[in-house]
């Protein structure tokens, strides 16, 4: 898979994200004779410790990381003024070698909420089982066992997650299951399954498991620290691409922009952020941004770049019991804790480095009691969206053995050495939409103009104030708790019965919770104005809707006004999904290899 010698591709894949890798990867079995490209920004991933060793994927948030890129939001009054910080993957593989490898499943009927022909859930069922092998547990009907991706509880349990099991099936009166990715069962506790080899101890990406296994096929090429500039057309049909060495992955390369030519398509799967750019530089998209950019319009479309969405997260850092076991001492780089795991991970692919620190979590929706706690403020969102769709949950809880730092402020260079746990409660649908343009700095540089969107609608911060308070009473009454760490929480006046601090152990099962004044209500919400972020799930720039609709792909993917160019990633989800989105992304990818295969008269059983 080195820079090859053949001068015209059937396929080029511009960017080499999760989904890109699978749309490669199965059409290169499909039919091998086919010359397919992939063009991708980042570095290779292959066997390198970082990606494979589940245990490393914070070491790609750090500030200094180039395995990700760190895409800067324009400053929000929703967010007091903060500009957001949203990372995504940038290497082959994406996000699938550098997220949280956490297992979830949108609800099926999120898929049917599209209204895309073909992308219903009754086809794409038989997608999800055919791209996973489950070892969670035997003859799920909804699940597979005979894909690439393997799904697994990793390579050690940790006890501290089923405390929270625990006090969430007591004290927060919710049932347990299994299974809760089974595609509609909610608001009940559960184990959370990832995307680790159960045998192996090793990450379960897109990029080892669809193109780099196909080394032996020399049609099937990855151009790593290529980044695609834009679309070559000739009468509004794609032949190609324009692209140049990456700077950060090629530092001392030239910036000369190449062509390559592609015979059947081009597909672009360059993310939520990298898609829109792409057709945007290729004069595709709204007058306005493409005039300011100097770029002279091919095709009317203005949906290019709308409707980014995104889940939001609290992170919230909690100090245990000295003897829980966590993910600390691995992620500190305690050189004895990390030998003594990597020794055991060598010989049988288990202990804490095939972790994530996540064993558990609800899927949660309010009952009558909580629902009137949130306020009437919330009551329009949850009558118009959840109230009628059981399956749909408000948010996921869930705790992380082990302390991870927010975007916004990292506190690990001043924690103590000891053990923590993370709060942590995302929001599934808020209602707040973006955009990701181009645009041009007063020297004639390109920028990205990104406007996140996060919390401009008022009932979007109602859910995750209200996850801090219930995650707290949860935490407080884990058996292991000791706790909160003060600065990482909001700033709660001297007095109030909310205020932090180290304490000696839990509080009673059936303490009363604590009442939080008006006061206290606006240190939660400015906190969260100051801190909440992104879940790294950014989708919908390039949304599979009519035309009309400011869609920019029809259900076959192509990009309305032009033929020979689809879009294959997470920018084409139209609504936002309730889950950790390498799900989605994958199934996306399945889809788009059929349709690719289906439109070349290839066989795609």
């Amino acid at each position: 898979m080195s820079h090859p010698s053949l001068p015209e591709f059937d396929i080029i894949f511009a960017g080499g994200g999760a989904a890109a890798c699978v749309v490669a990867g199965r059409l290169a079995v499909y039919d091998p004779s086919l010359r397919i490209l992939i063009l991708e920004a980042g570095q290779h991933s292959l066997n390198k410790a970082a990606h494979v060793q589940p245990y490393q994927f914070p070491s790609h948030q750090a500030p200094a990381s180039t395995t990700i890129t760190f895409n800067i939001g324009n400053p929000s009054p929703s967010l007091n003024g903060r500009a957001p910080v949203v990372p995504c993957g940038r290497c082959v593989g994406g996000g699938s070698c550098v997220n949280f490898m956490a297992y979830t499943r949108a609800p099926a009927s999120d898929f049917d909420d599209w209204g895309a022909d073909g992308w219903e859930s009754e086809n794409l069922i038989p997608l999800m089982k055919k791209l996973e092998t489950y070892e969670a547990q035997p003859d799920c009907p909804t699940h597979g066992y005979d894909g690439p991706i393997k799904v697994s509880s990793g390579g050690r349990k940790l006890d501290v997650c089923d405390e929270f099991v625990h006090v969430g099936t007591t004290y927060h009166k919710r049932q347990y299951a299994d299974d809760t990715d089974d595609l509609e069962t909610c608001n009940t506790y559960s184990p959370w399954q990832k995307y680790i080899d159960g045998t192996t101890g090793r990450r379960s990406d897109a990029a080892h498991h669809y193109v780099y296994n196909q080394a032996h096929n020399p049609n099937l090429q990855i151009w790593d620290g290529k980044r695609v500039k834009r679309v070559i057309f000739e009468n509004k049909r794609a032949v190609g691409v324009e692209f140049t060495n990456d700077p950060v992955s090629c530092p001392d390369a030239d910036q000369l922009l190449s062509t390559v030519k592609a015979s059947k398509l081009v597909v672009v799967s360059a993310g939520a952020f990298g898609s829109p750019g792409i057709l945007e530089r290729s004069g595709i998209g709204a007058e306005g941004v493409l005039k300011r950019c100097g770029i002279k319009q091919l095709v009317n479309l203005p949906g290019v770049g709308e409707n980014y969405q995104d889940h939001h997260v609290g992170l919230l850092p909690y100090l245990v019991a000295d003897e829980v076991v966590t993910m600390d001492g691995l992620w500190r780089g305690e050189e004895s804790v990390v030998q003594e795991n990597l020794t055991q991970w060598n010989s049988n692919g288990k202990s804490l480095i095939a972790q994530n620190g996540i064993d558990s979590k609800i899927k949660w929706r309010p009952d009558d009691e909580e629902l009137k706690a949130m306020g009437s403020a919330f009551q329009p969102r949850w009558k118009e969206f959840f109230q009628d769709r059981p399956d749909k949950a408000v948010a996921i809880f869930y705790p992380i053995a082990g302390y991870v730092a927010p975007l916004t402020k990292s506190l690990a260079s001043v924690l103590p050495p000891r053990n923590y746990i993370t709060a942590c409660y995302c929001t599934l649908y808020p209602v707040s939409v973006g955009s990701v343009h181009i645009n041009m700095t007063e020297n004639g540089r390109e920028r990205m103009d990104f406007t996140a969107g996060f919390l401009d609608d008022p009932s979007d911060i109602i859910p995750l104030d209200f996850g801090y308070k219930k995650t707290r009473e949860i935490f407080r009454r884990m058996p292991s708790y000791r706790g909160e760490v003060t600065a990482g929480h909001p700033s709660f006046p001297e007095g109030s019965a909310a205020v932090c601090g180290e304490v000696s152990g839990p509080v009673d099962l059936n303490a009363p919770d604590i009442v939080y004044t008006a006061e206290d209500d606006e240190a939660i919400d400015k906190y969260h104005r100051d801190h909440v972020q992104t879940t790294w799930h950014s989708l919908g720039t390039c949304a599979m809707k009519p035309e009309a609709d400011q869609g920019v792909v029809d259900t076959r993917l192509n990009v309305y006004g032009v033929s020979n160019l689809k879009v294959a990633d997470m920018s084409i989800s139209p609504f936002n999904v309730g889950t950790n989105t390498y799900s989605t992304a994958l199934v996306i990818g399945e889809r788009a290899a059929m349709i690719i295969a289906e439109d070349l008269g290839i066989n795609c059983i």
